[in-house]
């Protein structure tokens, strides 16, 4: 795997938040736990892409794991045992969507941020598939195995994952997918559509940079319109009202600088310059 990062400081524990050149790179941090998902991990996530945000050098992210898992789900004994037990295992975690803490909209934060691109290096079940269903695109791993467990634990999807889940396989898979709690291979996944792309395991990270930066070259406001048109019009069924929000947006577009440049660029028989 030849992509080089460059650390940024952050003071995160379960996390790793990088950067190489317009990609920023997510790690979920817990290699001794398959990088099993706590409260603390999605409010670390969720302040990294935040800052990725709000970075004008950053236009894409990148999320993956350390070690040989990307998330196994939920950290069992620190989240379900602990809730059982009588103790929230998190920042308010009752009032938040599917138990993720009150303070993140993780549905929002993610279909209004940069690109985010997920590169499954390995096992990834439960919540370590419904919270990246909303990202743009997902890469697998050769070695990656994907599965929506939540019936085997007695309780039921959450991150709105009934709705992406079927926008990214169809009714009948999804339907098989959390109903069995079956667990899926790296091929199978792709075969379904459930991955957008697969990989060797030692080029992964190098097809989720390649993505980074093919859509990290594009103007950010652009970019982040367009996945709200995505998102407000997917399951839209009024055209008209699709039509609207795609014009409003439209003639945004035509008062910016990066509409402008683009123009220029053209005019001119030169690159555009949109950072």
């Amino acid at each position: 795997m030849s992509v080089a990062v460059k650390p940024r400081a952050s003071g995160f524990e379960q996390i790793k938040y990088e950067k190489k050149g317009t990609v920023a790179l997510l790690t979920l941090n817990r290699p001794e736990r398959l990088n099993a998902w706590t409260p603390q991990m999605m409010e670390e996530l969720a302040a990294a892409i935040e800052d990725a945000n709000d970075d004008n050098a950053i236009g894409a992210i990148v999320m993956t794991g350390e070690g040989r898992g990307f998330c196994a789900g939920a950290d069992i004994e620190g989240t379900f045992k602990t809730r059982l037990d009588g103790k929230d295992p998190g920042n308010d975690t009752v009032s938040g969507s599917g138990g993720v803490p009150a303070t993140v909209d993780w549905i929002k934060l993610t279909r209004t941020a940069k690109p985010l691109i997920a590169a499954v290096n390995g096992p990834a079940v439960g919540i370590g598939v419904t919270m990246i269903l909303p990202f743009d695109m997902i890469v697998v791993s050769e070695e990656a195995k994907m599965g929506v467990v939540f019936v085997k634990m007695g309780i039921v999807p959450e991150l709105a994952s009934s709705h992406f889940l079927i926008h990214r396989v169809g009714w009948g898979k999804a339907s098989e997918m959390m109903l069995s709690g079956k667990i899926y291979s790296a091929k199978e996944a792709h075969e379904m559509k459930l991955a957008d792309y697969i990989a060797p395991a030692d080029g992964l990270l190098d097809k989720a940079f390649e993505l980074g930066e093919l859509v990290g070259a594009n103007p950010s406001r652009q970019v982040r319109w367009t996945k709200e048109l995505l998102t407000q019009n997917a399951s839209e069924t009024d055209l008209k009202l699709v039509q609207k929000r795609e014009t409003d947006r439209l003639h945004e577009c035509w008062a910016t600088p990066e509409h402008k440049e683009a123009v220029a660029a053209f005019m001119e028989k030169r690159p555009p310059k949109f950072r």
